[in-house]
């Protein structure tokens, strides 16, 4: 009978303990549920407005799904929306926030790596004060330096210039991306760069062929935040890119706002939703290394 009942109350206990835990599952399902419908409807419904003719959108069913869907708004928003003087469509912007984020994202990642593994593993005087140097340009508003940027451009003729909004990309994502690889490289073990000094390997070989192999992750992490931010960059492209470089966004902006004549809210939403799809594809494609960069300490110290 004892040892009966003494079988019996772990088997009750186990019984019990997964009601609260299902509990807090279900609760927990609801909060994610709800987040993303937070997120999820407005786009659905940005999405299901460029499917919709404007004679559809003007009865007001913002919610009905379109009767007749077409993609008419898409084709325009792309080749022949007016983005200001001309009316070329996104198409002009698109190539032009390419030739901007390849460079920018490549040199910035390439150079604040070198300065991570620098900072990180190579002990020399005033690395403390230049990692606080950064650490302070990383909290800076750079609405606070804009006109002494535009000034120091002008003067050096790279204002207006893709090399200029390039290098201005470069320059901001360079105190948080370098941060961010200092306490990934702070987080080896030093006895990997110690081997490859007794074999001889210098500063630049240790770096290329031993810490960037081993960098995947928080590479990725690199990529996702610099593709993000510059992709959807508005003011910086505004003011130093030029009229001959303006990215996307400036172009997007010039749809939405400035108009003649009727406002196409389906050509609108349709343009909103082109620029927002490279971050997008960028991130579904390469996700998962973002999360195993922050695992392996992307974002402590």
């Amino acid at each position: 009978m004892t040892d009966a009942v003494a079988g019996a109350i772990p088997r009750a206990a186990r019984r019990r303990a997964p009601s609260h835990g299902t509990a807090g599952r279900l609760g927990l399902y609801a909060f994610l549920v709800v987040s993303a419908l937070f997120f999820a409807i407005p786009l659905l419904i940005a999405f299901n407005t460029s499917l919709k003719p404007m004679d559809e959108i003007r009865q007001g069913s913002l919610f009905a799904l379109p009767a007749a869907p077409t993609l008419e708004a898409w084709d325009k928003a792309w080749f022949s929306a007016c983005t200001g003087l001309f009316c070329d469509g996104l198409h002009v912007g698109f190539w032009n926030s390419v030739k901007i984020l390849v460079p920018s994202v490549i040199l910035s990642i390439l150079v604040s790596a070198l300065n991570g593994y620098a900072l990180a593993q190579w002990r020399f005087r005033g690395a403390n004060l230049i990692l606080t140097l950064l650490m302070l340009g990383a909290f800076i508003p750079y609405q606070v330096i804009l006109y002494p940027l535009v000034k120091v451009f002008s003067t050096l003729s790279l204002y207006g210039t893709l090399p200029g909004i390039v290098l201005i990309h470069v320059i901001f994502g360079l105190p948080v991306l370098t941060l961010i690889f200092r306490n990934f490289y702070a987080g080896l073990p030093e006895e990997l760069v110690k081997a490859a000094r007794v074999d001889g390997a210098g500063f630049f070989r240790i770096f290329l062929q031993i810490m960037l192999p081993m960098s995947l992750n928080i590479l990725m992490v690199a990529l996702i935040l610099q593709v993000t931010g510059i992709w959807n960059d508005y003011l910086l492209g505004l003011i130093f890119a030029g009229r001959e470089n303006l990215p996307m966004t400036v172009q997007l902006n010039n749809i939405v706002n400035t108009t003649t004549g009727e406002v196409e809210y389906n050509v609108d939403m349709a343009a909103t939703l082109l620029a927002a799809i490279p971050p997008l594809v960028v991130y579904f494609l390469s996700g998962r290394y973002f999360v195993r960069g922050i695992a392996s300490g992307a974002v402590k110290g």
